[in-house]
């Protein structure tokens, strides 16, 4: 189930221990699947339903909590976050180009990948969230949708620049009206609309089936992400460092902005989660329209590959240390 979202005053609730999240183990055993060569495999049909109830019932949520809160201040908050989001591939490119010695091309892919966020990461650091019974603002799902897509277009800028045109009609229509945004934003306009009690009759499928769906989505996860590591064989070494290291220098920003903005301690994990994780879903499909020559086994090969299952084993309690450690160092 969902936790319920709380407000800003709601903090880190001390000498609450933090058991280790059991839907992760669902990644581990389709990831040893893979690797084993099993023939388990979820029909695709079940694959995408399971993915669009997760974009549904988290923009649901959001929705609901956004229409508890002052819009003025989750806007200007938000246009801080995303301002902040969209450095990061112009940071994350010149790495990638200079001591990957990637072509342009490549570079501005795997930056625009590592620029946008991924819902799955951001569902699984919600149920660590609910484990280690620490409250978060609802309106963190709105920050989820706005961070998506700026990253894209600035890939697509630093791939095209002095090289070519970008067809951005298309772009944009793919980015915009894609599943991931195009579901978010709706469950988050009819959560808003609906309101707690009008979305109500709605809980049990939508809230308390949540958990028990995510680990159904992160076994096929761990089935997919087996066959991207091969992917990562030309560009090895490099890509695992960037792959590893860079979530962790982008979520400790994530930190720093969540006590700045005077986010809660659950809040701050949340954002320091979606600053560290890397899309593999509306990423792939905007840079196979914009940057059609970008190999897209290497962005997806390190961020399904290599960086998901970092931040959902390893990155997502750091991001809770460092949230924790900001914030009672920071007051």
């Amino acid at each position: 189930m969902l936790p319920r979202p709380r407000g800003v005053e709601a903090g880190w609730r001390r000498g609450k221990s933090v058991t280790f999240e059991p839907v992760v183990l669902f990644f581990l055993l389709g990831l040893a699947g893979g690797l084993m060569k099993t023939d388990t495999k979820l029909p695709g049909a079940l694959y995408d339903t399971l993915s669009i109830f997760l974009l549904l019932a988290i923009g649901l949520k959001g929705g609901v909590e956004l229409a508890k809160q002052p819009v003025g201040s989750v806007l200007f908050n938000g246009l801080l976050i995303v301002l902040a989001g969209a450095a990061t591939p112009l940071v994350a490119f010149p790495v990638l180009r200079k001591l990957g010695r990637l072509s342009r091309p490549d570079a501005a892919s795997i930056a625009a990948h590592y620029g946008s966020v991924s819902v799955v990461t951001f569902s699984v650091g919600v149920t660590f969230l609910s484990r280690a019974q620490l409250d978060y603002e609802g309106f963190m799902i709105v920050f989820l949708v706005l961070l998506e897509m700026p990253a894209l277009v600035i890939g697509v800028l630093l791939a095209r620049y002095g090289v070519g045109e970008v067809r951005w009609g298309k772009l944009l229509h793919e980015v915009l009206l894609g599943k991931s945004i195009f579901l978010l934003s709706g469950g988050l306009i009819i959560g808003y609309i609906a309101g707690p009690g009008g979305i109500k009759p709605l809980d049990l499928l939508y809230f308390d089936l949540f958990k028990g769906v995510l680990a159904l989505f992160l076994l096929e996860m761990g089935l997919v992400a087996s066959s991207r590591l091969a992917d990562l064989k030309t560009y090895g070494p490099f890509l695992v460092g960037f792959a590893v290291i860079m979530p962790l220098v982008l979520g400790a920003g994530g930190a720093v902005m969540g006590w700045a903005l005077g986010l809660s301690v659950g809040s701050t994990v949340l954002l320091s989660t979606l600053y560290a994780s890397a899309s593999y879903i509306a990423a792939p499909a905007a840079m196979r329209i914009a940057v059609p020559e970008a190999n897209p086994a290497l962005s997806i090969g390190a961020s399904l590959g290599v960086t998901f299952p970092f931040n959902i084993f390893i990155g997502i309690p750091v991001y809770h240390w460092m949230a924790e450690t900001i914030h009672r160092i920071g007051g």
